[in-house]
């Protein structure tokens, strides 16, 4: 690491060689897109080595490290998902498919609202909502992506569902 955090271009591409199929793994078990797990490993990667600076620790866990950078991009992966692209309601338009303007309406209000809402959530709350809610993951997966225990999860995900509902207006219905 000393050599790699020195400029030692050969020394990072042991420290890549050694990790890579690591991070891959963890990535693609949280992404189920192959391409965005590799486009996220390989980013995942690059952000370590702008930042090798950071990581300080003698003899610390780099494995540890790069996982946190990893876990960070797949939160922000997961996050961007919320968005509607502006392409999808106009492919519908383009199909032939004239959507109901009022359920429309309500949907667009429905997901303003739920992502206003969860923005206001802790991160850990906002994280559990987007694994289980958004990924679908389990408890345990949840977990694991959080290292976190089952039982953490449980709790976390109950306050977060709570004080969404807390936060939305009246009559908007969270999804099941």
């Amino acid at each position: 690491m000393a050599r790699a955090q020195a400029g030692d271009a050969e020394a990072f591409g042991l420290v890549y060689d050694r990790y890579v199929d690591q991070v891959f793994q963890f990535v693609s078990q949280r992404v189920r897109d192959r391409q965005a797990a590799e486009d996220l490993t390989s980013e995942t990667f690059l952000r370590a080595l702008r930042n090798l600076d950071a990581f300080r620790r003698p003899g610390g866990d780099f494995g540890a490290w790069i996982t946190t950078i990893a876990r960070n991009l797949i939160l922000n992966h997961h996050e961007s998902r919320f968005e509607v692209p502006v392409a999808e309601h106009r492919d519908e338009a383009e199909s032939g498919q004239v959507p109901d303007p009022a359920k429309t309406a309500m949907d667009r209000l429905t997901h303003e609202a739920l992502l206003a809402g969860v923005d206001q959530l802790s991160a850990p709350q906002r994280q559990c909502i987007i694994l289980r809610y958004l990924r679908e993951l389990s408890i345990d997966e949840t977990a694991q992506a959080m290292g976190r225990t089952p039982a953490a999860i449980k709790a976390i995900q109950h306050k977060a569902l709570r004080a969404l509902r807390g936060l939305l207006p009246v009559g908007v219905v969270m999804p099941a």
